[in-house]
């Protein structure tokens, strides 16, 4: 009975890890200003993790951004101030979703120009191969005889 529940008790408190990352001393008093926080901080890469948000993060640098966040939104920032003012710190890599600028260009297109360079870099690397087998041909008379008479001493070697 034991060895059944526990693979389910594992599950579920790795299923509770990002639930926890926000905690209770880091929330606002009021709950229209912790909203705002919530999305604001689901919307902010963990510079630590990278492919976690800073809300679902537990390290402790995503905590201080939670904590920076929620001063500045307590402080009376808009959105787009605490946002600013975190991007400004960190570079346009905070934001989960980067803005399209010049300067963000290769976060967006980066993925995409690999995938059409390495499918032009096939293409011409199969071309070359069946170009190389196209210009082999078939053997003339001489060649012929030549292997079978290579074959032969094979054969009896």
């Amino acid at each position: 009975m034991v060895k059944r529940l526990l693979p389910i008790v594992a599950a579920l408190a790795l299923l509770a890890g990002p639930a926890a990352a926000v905690n209770p001393d880091e929330q606002l008093a009021d709950p229209k200003l912790e909203a705002r926080a919530l999305k604001l901080s689901q919307e902010l890469r963990c510079v630590v993790c990278q492919n976690q948000s800073i809300d679902d993060s537990d390290a402790e640098l995503a905590r201080d951004l939670r904590l920076i966040l929620r001063e500045r939104i307590a402080a009376g920032d808009t959105d787009e101030q605490a946002m600013d003012h975190i991007v400004s710190r960190y570079g346009s890599f905070v934001q989960l979703r980067p803005p399209l600028r010049w300067d963000t260009v290769l976060l967006w297109f980066g993925p995409v120009l690999v995938l059409v360079l390495g499918g032009v870099g096939a293409a011409v690397y199969v071309r070359g191969r069946s170009s190389t087998a196209a210009a082999v041909g078939a053997l003339n008379a001489d060649e012929e005889a030549e292997l079978a008479r290579m074959l032969d001493g094979d054969k009896v070697g």
